[in-house]
């Protein structure tokens, strides 16, 4: 069975970091995995979480001003 995560992308390292250390800190889901060939990113690493923690990551990389590429849903097989 499948499920859509929610993605972010990031041009750099550190701003992976930064989100992973933000979530963290805010006790949002998710964690620092490499990015799926089918989406494109800048650094190689993205934030995969539940697909309704999106709401909440956006709101958080907007507070944090954490530079992102993009928030993308995708189908994650289990």
């Amino acid at each position: 069975m499948a499920e859509t995560v929610c993605i972010v992308t990031f041009p750099t390292t550190s701003g992976a970091m930064a989100m992973e250390k933000a979530c963290h800190g805010e006790a949002l889901p998710g964690r620092l995995i490499p990015v799926p060939r089918s989406v494109t990113a800048g650094c190689g690493m993205c934030w995969m979480a539940p697909k309704d923690s999106r709401g909440a990551l956006e709101a958080l990389v907007i507070r944090k001003k954490i530079q992102i590429d993009g928030v993308y849903e995708m189908i994650q097989p289990r």
